[in-house]
């Protein structure tokens, strides 16, 4: 069942649209944030890409939380590059760690971090700030990552993520070329999962990033 909530960020109110699978009950077992593309491109909360993400990590029985950025639906604030947006999601995982925490069996809920396009860039921003003061995610879902310089002449400096971080692009992306992908993830050893034929929106291949994903988690400790 989707809610619509709002929360309070540093500038303003933070719009979240929150899934809770049907029959997790006590089963809980992860909260999920997903990041959106970039909002002066048209991306929103209700992106395809963003929305079959978050339906992979709702079959795994996981909560999943999808924040609009500044400016986009109900959110507050204007566009910062993906700077102020990384405090924003700060303000969404607190949140999601105060009202999710207590309602499971487990001590602490595993945080998973997902991002599509530009959503995917702030993760990694996200993702650092978090390992950095001493309370990391317990793995991260790329998709479509924005690196290097892209389609509009944006430029992006991706941060070093994981080595178990779970990597997915299009061998077709218009928009981010595979080759700016794995020049970054070359030298952080990590694999790119690359799906022949998608383009960066992955039309006709959405079915693939959510095969993709339970895969990964169905294959590997969580």
């Amino acid at each position: 069942m989707q809610q619509q909530i709002f929360i309070a960020g540093p500038v303003g109110k933070i719009e979240l649209f929150v899934d809770v699978p049907a029959n997790a009950g006590d089963d809980v077992q992860g909260i999920a944030l997903i990041a959106h593309p970039h909002p002066q491109f048209g991306g929103t909360a209700d992106n395809k890409v963003v929305t079959s993400i978050a339906r992979a990590f709702r079959d795994l029985n996981c909560i999943t939380v999808r924040p609009s950025f500044r400016g986009v639906g109900g959110s507050e604030g204007t566009h910062d590059h993906g700077i102020a947006e990384t405090d924003d999601l700060l303000a969404v995982v607190k949140w999601m760690r105060e009202n999710y925490d207590s309602a499971s069996k487990l001590p602490q809920l595993p945080l998973y971090l997902a991002g599509f396009s530009f959503g995917a860039f702030v993760i990694t921003r996200l993702a650092k700030v978090l390992a950095d003061s001493g309370t990391p995610a317990k793995r991260l879902v790329l998709v479509g990552t924005a690196a290097g310089f892209v389609t509009g002449a944006r430029s992006y400096t991706t941060e070093a993520v994981a080595k178990d971080t779970l990597v997915i692009h299009g061998d077709k992306d218009e928009t981010v070329h595979l080759s700016n992908v794995l020049a970054w993830a070359e030298p952080l050893d990590i694999p790119v999962v690359v799906v022949p034929g998608a383009d960066h929106f992955f039309h006709r291949r959405l079915h693939l990033i959510r095969e993709i994903i339970l895969r990964a988690w169905h294959s590997t400790p969580t």
